[in-house]
């Protein structure tokens, strides 16, 4: 936990509450899912990509999603709000869970999205959330920050129930990383390793995945970070107001350390589709 927390993004967590109130929304104000769609998603192109998901899942009514890494829980709610599935939004970090667990209540959203604090990689959480119980998973940026792969997708594997259908958006590692990018990564990123896109095939395959297809997203991932740090810093004084100056620049940090990363042109993204073998 200690690591994860050196990243910007996961410092200040109740910053959205000061984003809502920018846009005229009390702490204690109900909300409606597109309320915080601008806010709530920290993957990249937001609820455009939790679109993409929903379809390569074939989301909707009566179906059990699991998001692993589910955040601030945005992905969770957009899915379950957008499409009627059930969605078990799986985080790691209390802070960010219990956030989230706040901004799906005043939406009304839960009896449908489901909040749970732990680790995938615990077994007593596997019994938690039960065996062969979701249709399919989704992760967004969040399998970066967890080394063990082939426990990680033995885990998802068990948590699926027939040809249950996995889509992940990720990085990998398309060349050897500079000492400065291996010092990044661990620092800024929260992310100990990363492997190449062959590596990724097999410790899928060796879970018990198949069909997998992968879509390289490293030249759309590196404009999108390179203008989402520009237009950031373009609203330094709005922003260190909004929030304070030890936020900003921790996010400041982040943003720019991935934009490095991407423009260094080892670091790569991807967004995949496999399915569980029955």
């Amino acid at each position: 936990m200690t690591g994860i927390k050196t990243m910007g993004l996961y410092g200040n967590v109740e910053r959205i509450m000061a984003d809502l109130a920018a846009v005229g929304i009390a702490d204690d104000a109900p909300l409606q899912v597109d309320d915080l769609v601008p806010f709530d998603q920290y993957h990249y192109h937001g609820a455009e990509a939790v679109d993409v998901a929903a379809a390569a899942l074939g989301a909707t009514t009566g179906q059990q999603v699991l998001d692993v890494g589910s955040g601030l829980g945005g992905p969770a709610r957009y899915l379950a709000d957008r499409t009627g599935a059930t969605v078990t939004a799986l985080e790691l970090q209390p802070d960010l869970d219990a956030v989230a667990r706040s901004l799906t209540q005043r939406c009304g959203l839960e009896p449908r999205v489901e909040h749970v604090n732990g680790n995938i990689l615990d077994a007593e959480l596997g019994d938690r959330l039960g065996a062969g119980r979701f249709d399919a998973m989704m992760s967004m940026l969040c399998i970066l920050h967890i080394p063990d792969r082939p426990l990680l997708f033995e885990r998802c594997a068990a948590a699926l129930r027939g040809e249950g259908r996995v889509f992940v958006e990720d990085f990998y590692a398309r060349g050897p990383f500079t000492a400065h990018e291996q010092d990044l990564l661990g620092h800024e990123v929260s992310c100990p390793y990363l492997p190449s896109l062959d590596a990724y095939r097999h410790d899928l395959e060796a879970a018990g995945f198949v069909h997998i297809v992968v879509e390289d997203m490293t030249e759309d991932w590196t404009w999108f970070v390179a203008n989402r740090l520009e237009a950031f810093r373009d609203r330094r004084v709005e922003l260190t107001r909004r929030y304070n100056q030890q936020t900003f620049d921790s996010l400041d940090r982040f943003y720019d350390a991935v934009s490095t990363l991407f423009a260094g042109g080892n670091l790569g993204g991807l967004r995949l589709t496999a399915t569980r073998v029955t």
